[in-house]
């Protein structure tokens, strides 16, 4: 008896080990390497946006760990390995999120 080949197509970055955990389990990953350029970059977004949407399901310090390996592989490619820099910087400009402010709306007067 002949056993079935299940193939399940994926679109999506993952953490440089995963082909490797994949193949431990008996299973044979299908993988191909980015453009540096051009896709990886786009790539990276998509995984924010996935990493964020996961943390919004379920907040917990593990997805948090994931949008931070995110965000330092997207400062690294995109050149922005300043962006801590940039952050203390606006920070000290415009404060943190420390004090927990909800800005719900902003009054002015009406000009002549």
């Amino acid at each position: 008896m002949t056993e079935k080949t299940t193939y399940t197509p994926y679109d999506k970055l993952v953490r440089d080990k995963i082909p490797e955990i994949i193949r431990s389990s008996n299973r044979v990953p299908e993988c191909e390497i980015l453009d540096e350029d051009e896709e990886y970059p786009q790539y990276l977004i998509r995984k924010l946006y996935e990493e964020v949407l996961e943390f919004m399901e379920e907040p917990c310090v593990e997805e948090l760990a994931d949008i931070k390996e995110v965000i330092d592989a997207l400062s690294r490619v995109t050149g922005f390995e300043r962006v801590e820099q940039i952050q203390e910087k606006k920070r000290e400009e415009r404060g943190g999120f420390e004090k927990r402010i909800l800005l719900t709306g902003v009054y002015e007067e009406e000009g002549e």
